[in-house]
């Protein structure tokens, strides 16, 4: 059995109610769409915050993943990378015979495969799906390759819900190689620019490193470009150093040792600690990670070092 009929009439699970999970919950229940949504931290400390979006947007709260699976015909899976395969088994038991599973996680293949292997042995229907770069801008049509036996039957009923989905392989793992790949290059080079250009603050020679890197590479605005990572994984380091696990964890699936991986993973997680010790102001409030220099975000890291 496959759940059909128009995707707006359907009852959308959304597991995990982060950025991403907000943000495809917002877009649906624009069009109507019903949505409901757990995450372990609606009984945390950011439950509250959670619960006062889910409530003024009309996203029904679930108990548990058993419970979310329970009610929902499409199931979006949006959490943190480590937490790809355990919601899947945490939602198996539960999960409607013929329910889409589209796993949104920045997991390796071989995660992928073993988070499939628990959805499609209960009766479900699991697809994977690689989010091919940073979704606010886009929202939910950003770029998003599917991935498995399931991918070119559901990509019509994702197109009507208004995602930007492509079929990448009818092979599951083909679209997460994609993203995982692409990481090693993306993560990697947020990860350099903080390590280089922190470095050439310390020492004084900022400028002439950015003249030089202009001059290699002039089609790139290093200011601008060296604000906007560091920025981001300020914001989003744990999650980010989550995904460079997994990636490294793809690279090892190869046989090739993830040195560059590893070290941009290591990267990520540190300044996500210092983010979380307040070294760049308090979460939450409108100037967090929000710097419109480089350079002030780089002092503070050089502070915390020398205190």
């Amino acid at each position: 059995m496959t759940i059909s009929g128009d995707p707006r009439q359907w009852q959308i699970g959304m597991l995990g109610y982060g950025e991403v999970g907000r943000i495809l919950a917002e877009d649906l229940r624009q069009q109507g769409v019903r949505v409901s949504a757990y995450d372990i931290k609606l009984d945390r400390g950011q439950g509250a915050a959670l619960r006062a979006h889910a409530a003024e947007i009309g996203v029904e709260l679930a108990q548990s993943h058993a419970d979310l699976a329970a009610r929902a015909d499409f199931i979006i899976s949006a959490v943190t990378a480590s937490q790809a395969v355990p919601v899947a088994a945490a939602c198996a038991p539960a999960i409607r015979n013929g329910a889409w599973f589209l796993d949104f996680n920045s997991a390796s293949p071989g995660a992928k495969r073993r988070a499939a292997a628990h959805i499609d042995g209960a009766g479900g229907r699991y697809v994977e799906g690689a989010v091919m770069t940073s979704l606010p801008p886009y929202r939910i049509k950003v770029p998003l390759l599917l991935g498995g036996q399931g991918a070119r039957e559901l990509a019509p009923q994702l197109f009507a819900l208004g995602f930007a989905a492509k079929v990448a392989s009818d092979e599951l793992g083909v679209s997460s190689a994609v993203k995982m790949c692409r990481s090693i290059m993306i993560k990697g080079l947020e990860a350099m620019v903080i390590e280089s250009f922190t470095t050439a603050r310390a020492y004084g020679v900022e400028d002439a490193v950015l003249a030089s890197l202009k001059e290699t590479f002039p089609s790139i605005d290093w200011e601008k470009q060296g604000a906007y990572f560091f920025q981001r994984v300020i914001e989003h380091g744990r999650r980010r150093a989550e995904e460079v696990r997994e990636v490294a964890e793809t690279v090892r699936e190869v046989g090739l040792t993830p040195w560059s991986a590893s070290g941009t993973a290591e990267r990520q997680g540190w300044i996500a600690d210092l983010a979380d010790e307040g070294v760049f102001g308090a979460k939450g409030t409108p100037d967090f990670a929000r710097s419109a220099d480089w350079r002030t975000e780089a002092d503070r890291i050089l502070a915390r070092i020398k205190s």
